[in-house]
């Protein structure tokens, strides 16, 4: 099964590395083919950033993500420039901490900058937060891939804080969700 996944952001906020995270996820752990991309404006922190990755079973013959069925938006700069052209039935996670406005497709508000900033005291993880969300959602690759590939990615001494923001965000979806289903 194909999934074209689009993140944004803003600079800083861990946008390009929670793509690699779930390609990573999804190549390694779940023994599936994926390929990333990401485009980044001039300003390394602050301006809107970008991120895809495409999931599929079968090998991707065209790296370019054409339409997006599944969003995680973290800024409201990057859900205008990046995701209110989302298509009807795409699933959208937003980080309603900075995303002030709503998608028209079905909308998962994930307050990931405010848990990450109240309860684990770095906001800096909130990326992190966004990702168990976003899997837990939608299942594109499983939690324990989502687990094993953040712990590869991330630097060594914080993998315990990493580990409780995943976690984090397990259970803010299963909170947003009717029942805790997948979206």
């Amino acid at each position: 099964m194909r999934n074209e996944v689009r993140f944004s952001g803003f600079g800083g906020q861990g946008i390009i590395l929670s793509a690699v995270i779930i390609g990573r996820a999804a190549v390694m752990y779940d023994n599936k083919f994926a390929v990333q991309t990401q485009v980044y404006g001039p300003e390394a922190r602050g301006g809107a950033s970008m991120s895809a990755v495409i999931i599929d079973n079968d090998p991707i013959l065209y790296p370019k993500v054409s339409v997006p069925d599944i969003y995680m938006i973290m800024s409201q700069e990057g859900f205008e420039k990046y995701g209110v052209d989302a298509k009807d039935d795409a699933i959208m996670l937003i980080d309603s901490t900075l995303v002030h406005s709503r998608p028209k497709c079905r909308c998962i508000e994930i307050p990931a900058t405010r848990q990450a900033k109240e309860v684990l005291k770095k906001d800096i993880v909130a990326n992190i937060v966004m990702l168990g969300a976003l899997v837990a959602a939608t299942h594109v690759v499983s939690e324990t891939s989502l687990e094993k590939a953040i712990l590869d990615s991330v630097p060594k001494g914080t993998e315990a804080l990493n580990q409780k923001a995943m976690k984090m965000g397990f259970e803010l979806a299963a909170g947003a969700l009717p029942g805790g289903q997948k979206a």
